[in-house]
């Protein structure tokens, strides 16, 4: 289950989540001089806090927003999920301080997902975002959160985050524009000039006006007409263009932030590695090519069949295959108890947190890691990737369900994609081995 969202990180397309303890968890107000705010899966930030020298338990302490936020999260580790929804409504009305106010909430939100309660789901997180500055990238990074963001009440809110606005807050926004600024540098500049000299156009046709008036009476000293009306003409057809150019560029951003969001969630759905290692897809990035074939079993069973002739040349270029079967995501699962994934599937997360950032970053982790990945990866939350596929055709003009198949690079970033299922002699060609120089320059 996830523990309050507190965290002030910027929104990264690199792994920062933390990895979920299987012991019983520690209260999450420890009376200490500084405060230590877990976040499920998220970083950690450190809160100075006044308390008292004496230890007491939640339960021997009058009823606090911070005790109420404590029982919650035991009652959440022994999966009464209706006992800890009532212990944050609780807190929330105990008039808490913003930290506990948000703690409070994302676990609301939490409770809610987890009985598949979209609706108030969302709205508690857009409470969080709006007023206490939860971060967009929690929701996106926290794995207790992948139903709710197979929901359609998560496409409306990361939407409203990604527009940004008084109801949602701006920071996803500001962190989406960031990294766009990033991909298209001048585009800033462009607009600089498209406002310039849209501003000296008008300028220039604020004197012509007049000039024109004259030369149209034909008195004595008026200027020649025909020359005065290229002028206005060309001033007038100037801030037409600008102005065009302008709106262009703004719906060119638009399209590219739309985008960018897309990539963010496509980097956090989860892969079953065949060693059964559960991982998200950013943490395979400069690894792998991954190609997704999205269709119907049989339609899919068979491009991997074929797909099999071609093993050897199309692992040496890093391809690794990920088939997401429609429909599959709507299949009935076992109700789990508690929040999050089994415990063994838990202790097999290396992937998930600052723990595995630096393990990752050594050669030997990095070698291991390779040394899992096959030819075939398993998905995790299909309702999710296929909740992504269908919003990635739609922006592309494809209609949503059709069967399509998707290369990623090796930074993560769509590389092409089409209809039915692909060619393989052509993408072995069309692929440059892992070794080669193109390879470490797509990196």
């Amino acid at each position: 289950m996830a523990v309050a969202a507190v965290s002030q990180q910027l929104l990264s397309f690199s792994t920062s989540t933390q990895t979920r303890a299987t012991a019983t968890p520690k209260p999450w107000f420890p009376n200490s001089t500084s405060l230590f705010v877990s976040l499920k899966k998220s970083h950690a930030s450190f809160i100075s806090f006044s308390s008292s020298s004496t230890s007491q338990s939640p339960e021997t302490n009058a009823e606090t927003a911070e005790s109420c936020v404590n029982l919650g999260l035991s009652l959440f580790s022994k999966g009464r999920v209706k006992d800890a929804l009532i212990q944050f409504e609780t807190a929330l009305s105990l008039d808490p301080n913003p930290v506990e106010a948000q703690a409070a909430l994302y676990n609301k939100a939490c409770c809610h997902a987890y009985r598949g309660e979209g609706k108030k789901a969302a709205d508690c997180l857009r409470t969080a975002l709006r007023e206490y500055n939860l971060k967009f990238g929690t929701i996106l990074n926290d794995p207790d959160l992948a139903s709710f963001r197979a929901l359609p009440e998560f496409k409306e809110l990361q939407e409203e985050a990604r527009l940004g606005g008084e109801d949602i807050g701006y920071s996803f926004r500001r962190d989406l524009k960031l990294i766009s600024e990033v991909q298209a540098p001048f585009r800033g500049v462009r607009r600089f000039f498209y406002v310039a000299f849209s501003a000296a156009a008008g300028i220039s046709l604020f004197f012509t006006i007049p000039r024109l008036i004259h030369a149209i009476q034909g008195d004595d000293d008026a200027p020649n007409l025909l020359e005065t009306a290229e002028n206005a003409a060309i001033n007038i057809g100037g801030i037409i263009v600008l102005v065009a150019l302008f709106f262009w560029d703004n719906k060119k951003e638009e399209e590219q932030l739309a985008q960018i969001s897309r990539d963010e969630t496509l980097s956090r759905l989860p892969l079953r590695l065949s060693t059964n290692r559960i991982v998200e897809l950013v943490q395979l990035r400069d690894t792998v090519r991954p190609v997704i074939l999205a269709g119907k079993k049989e339609t899919v069973a068979l491009a991997i069949k074929k797909a099999e002739r071609f093993r050897t040349e199309l692992l040496r270029r890093g391809v690794l295959l990920v088939p997401v079967i429609w429909g599959e995501g709507r299949e009935p699962q076992m109700e789990k108890k508690g929040f999050g994934l089994p415990s063994k599937a838990a202790a097999a997360l290396p992937s998930i947190g600052e723990d595995f950032e630096k393990r990752a970053q050594s050669i030997t982790a990095k070698s291991k890691l390779k040394a899992e990945i096959r030819f075939r990866a398993e998905v995790v939350s299909p309702a999710e990737w296929e909740r992504w596929i269908r919003d990635q055709q739609k922006s592309e003009g494809v209609t949503p369900g059709e069967d399509v198949y998707i290369i990623l690079r090796l930074d993560g970033r769509v590389r092409r994609s089409g209809k039915g299922m692909p060619d393989w002699q052509q993408i072995v060609k069309e692929l440059p081995p892992m070794e080669a120089l193109v390879s470490k320059l797509e990196r």
